[in-house]
């Protein structure tokens, strides 16, 4: 059987893209790091090991994380250092960042997801400048196009990446990119892997999807935020009705989601994958 990759996108309260412009002028003081233990108690307790994408000024903020993370068996990678989306970086400020992260992280990080998936033709720059760091792959891909991400007609299992073939596998590609889950909802393909996906459709369509994918010898790529997880640390924010629901419907209800797909199917980290797999 295929083994699945879990990726735990490490954000606070104010990194959600859709809520941005309503809580740019409240203090952005970070708490989601309070939650770091329970995050880790839940995957001891379902034997499993995950990727930490963390945002670098969160791990500038509380540095003992990375070996909290770490020291427990799971995997530090980068998720920009502001939770800014792709289009709002050049190649340069990116670049710094990764040195930035290069420090916080002291070197144990080889792999990155852009936040709100924002890698596309415009920003593909991202591929050569994770190469010039040496960094070994990518997990920024959702190969079904929606309003905010994602490409059509995109791969499902991992490939070699470049910066001109973002989708299809290149074989000269320095890169391994590693697509999120899709799958079926009434007949609809779906970004299922995370978020409100997760959160919103039932569970029985998660593990579905699951299944279709270890039949097919292709690891489940799907992610969660800490802020999903840990929900009592969220501030009271006033919100429009839709930034408000499509950022925080169900979200009481992901950590008792995220429990029942462990105990069901074998999840690891990108680290531990690339170790034991060959592709």
């Amino acid at each position: 059987m295929s083994k699945n990759l879990l990726g735990i996108d490490f954000e606070d309260w104010y990194h959600p893209q859709l809520i941005q412009p309503y809580v740019k002028n409240l203090k952005h003081e970070p708490v989601m790091f309070q939650g770091l233990e329970k995050i880790i108690e839940l995957l001891r307790k379902t034997e499993t090991y995950a990727t930490f994408f963390m945002v670098g000024e969160l791990l500038k903020h509380q540095p003992s994380m990375l070996d909290v993370i770490t020291e427990n068996g799971h995997e530090i990678a980068f998720h920009t250092m502001y939770h800014s989306s792709l289009n709002d970086l050049t190649e340069e400020k990116f670049l710094h960042q990764l040195d930035i992260f290069d420090k916080l992280s002291e070197k144990k990080s080889c792999g990155f997801r852009a936040p709100t998936f924002s890698l596309n033709y415009k920003t593909s720059w991202t591929i050569d400048a994770l190469i010039e760091k040496n960094y070994v792959y990518d997990s920024s891909v959702v190969p079904i196009k929606t309003k905010l991400y994602g490409f059509d007609h995109g791969q499902k299992n991992p490939y070699r990446i470049s910066s001109s073939s973002l989708t299809k596998n290149n074989p000269n590609g320095k890169l391994f990119e590693f697509p999120l889950m899709i799958g079926k909802f009434f007949g609809k393909t779906m970004p299922i892997s995370g978020g409100f996906y997760l959160r919103s459709l039932p569970l029985r369509t998660s593990l579905t999807s699951i299944k279709n994918y270890e039949k097919q010898n292709i690891p489940a790529t799907i992610y969660v935020h800490s802020w999903e997880l840990t929900p009592e640390f969220l501030p009271k924010i006033q919100l429009p009705f839709k930034e408000n629901f499509v950022t925080f419907h169900n979200v009481d209800k992901t950590y008792s989601k995220l429990e029942k797909i462990l105990q069901q199917h074998n999840f690891s980290s990108f680290e531990n994958y690339l170790k034991n797999e060959h592709f």
